[in-house]
């Protein structure tokens, strides 16, 4: 009988270990368009033209600029070749895949996450 008691008891304990663990999490926070940039654009790229050029352009006031000239950086032919200003429709396509904007460019990152583009795109439009 003893046996049988304790196997309840265990029983009840794990339902209830089961049921918490169950409970919604808190809804995520939105990506913060500061720090992804920080952590993901700023290795490459600036956003002041008083810092010394990295392997990017610096992206000061990039929302609205003409693609590939921006003064002072060595740009790929492809990209200095470039007709178009850059918008929030145009940097995100680029963001999820440069290539597929201008063929023969030599960026190498990538960003599959729409909501990660998205902050990071908006971070840079209050940049300007």
């Amino acid at each position: 009988m003893r046996v049988v008691v304790l196997g309840l008891c265990t029983a009840m304990v794990l339902v209830a270990r089961v049921a918490d663990a169950q409970m919604p999490l808190p809804a995520a926070k939105p990506p913060d368009g500061a720090t992804l940039f920080k952590q993901q654009c700023a290795v490459c790229h600036t956003l002041s033209l008083s810092e010394p050029m990295r392997q990017g352009p610096p992206l000061v006031k990039v929302v609205g600029r003409p693609a590939g000239k921006a003064e002072g950086f060595k740009y790929s032919e492809a990209m200095s070749k470039a007709d178009f200003a850059w918008d929030e429709t145009r940097l995100d396509a680029w963001l999820a895949n440069p290539q597929a904007v201008i063929p023969g460019v030599i960026m190498a990152y990538w960003q599959a996450k729409p909501e990660t583009r998205a902050a990071i795109i908006a971070f840079l439009r209050e940049q300007n």
